[in-house]
């Protein structure tokens, strides 16, 4: 395989302007969507994905300028919002008020389906906020009948296949039985509610994170030197007392993996395709044999299904990294065989469950082979 064309670059994402109904309303209008990997749930034939290739989950930023406000609609599917920078104030409610809470750089809010949410950049800078949703197929998003109605007066309307018509630009009136039906006030009335107490623990802030130095087989090993703080769902931790903070099925889970400079993660592999997510400093990421890939602060790199996978830290500080991983199952690394006698000599193994326990409590068949 070719690992360079794993890695999404910053100058490669192409970033959307028009990808959702309400991207010509006041507030509205100077907000960019990126689809990296997925679709998501972008409403433009227009937008560029730079990986097609099926994940179980889709991923992209939010890029919007202070003051800039991404407006009321539902999700079927998960949303969880990763601030890279800004601060944002995240409302939720038929009305979106039925609750606000500000995330900035580092936290992380996944927003329960079935409900309106909104966001604005609080900032006073421009904003930037990585969004991964849940499965291939999100079903698209339902908008505010509010919102469809003052995107009519600006020439934009939404089909029944999610699609966007816009016809100030030329683009034919859409026919009504080809328009998307308008929620009526009792539907919306009978949708889920959530008060700020509950929102609350589906936030996981920066200093929140719970960070276990134990939570992978070789960090006990010379060079090894890494950390995972779990966030959402069963990730790849070996911390037997790991649990994520927020728990519910997502399709995917999100943990933070933090590399201290000069250490590495690896090799290991897994079943799942795994996404990394650079937030700080920079990784070198080497699949199988292949020449490691360096990836920066702000840029992505997929990693196959079943590849052996080496992750170091590639700056002069920490490498901070939130990592995506398919499936709501607990994922099991496999290590080198190297690794695996290096952490038996030392008197580390892994038992039945897929944790790390003292390797002369394991039976035989748990025990590594002889050297």
């Amino acid at each position: 395989m070719d690992a360079r064309s794993r890695l999404i670059r910053r100058q490669d994402m192409v970033p959307c302007k028009v990808a959702f109904i309400d991207c010509k309303m006041p507030g509205s209008t100077a907000k960019e969507n990126y689809s990296l990997i997925g679709p998501g749930v972008t409403q433009s034939a227009d937008q560029i994905v730079n990986i097609t290739e099926p994940h179980g989950f889709s991923l992209g930023v939010a890029a919007m300028p202070a003051g800039t406000t991404n407006n009321l609609h539902v999700h079927y599917t998960a949303e969880v919002f990763m601030v890279y920078s800004g601060a944002w104030a995240f409302r939720w409610g038929a009305e979106g008020h039925d609750g606000e809470i500000i995330g900035r750089a580092g936290d992380v809010v996944s927003v329960p389906t079935w409900i309106f949410r909104g966001f604005t950049n609080v900032g006073e800078g421009d904003g930037w906020i990585f969004t991964a949703l849940g499965g291939d197929d999100t079903g698209g998003i339902i908008w505010h009948p509010t919102i469809l109605r003052t995107a009519a007066e600006h020439g934009l309307y939404l089909t029944r296949a999610n699609m966007l018509v816009d016809t100030e630009a030329g683009a034919p009136h859409p026919k009504p039985e080809e328009l998307i039906e308008q929620l009526d006030d009792a539907t919306i009335a009978s949708l889920r509610r959530f008060t700020p107490e509950a929102m609350r623990k589906r936030v996981v802030a920066i200093g929140d994170r719970s960070w276990s130095s134990r939570a992978l087989l070789d960090s006990v090993l010379p060079g090894h030197t890494a950390e995972l703080a779990p966030v959402v769902g069963h990730g790849m931790s070996q911390d037997l007392e790991h649990a994520a903070p927020i728990g519910n099925p997502h399709g995917f889970s999100l943990e933070w993996l933090r590399i201290a400079p000069g250490q590495m993660v690896g090799p290991f592999r897994l079943e799942e395709k795994q996404v990394l997510l650079v937030f700080e400093g920079a990784i070198a990421v080497s699949l199988g044999d292949e020449p490691p890939v360096r990836a920066e602060s702000r840029e992505v790199f997929s990693v196959p299904e079943g590849a052996w996978r080496s992750i170091a830290a590639a700056g002069e500080g920490a490498a901070e990294i939130a990592v995506l991983t398919a499936g709501d199952h607990k994922k099991r690394p496999q290590w080198s065989e190297a690794i695996i006698a290096a952490a038996a000599a030392v008197g580390l193994g892994i038992d039945h469950a897929g944790y790390l326990a003292p390797l002369r409590l394991l039976p035989p068949e748990a025990q590594p082979p002889a050297a």
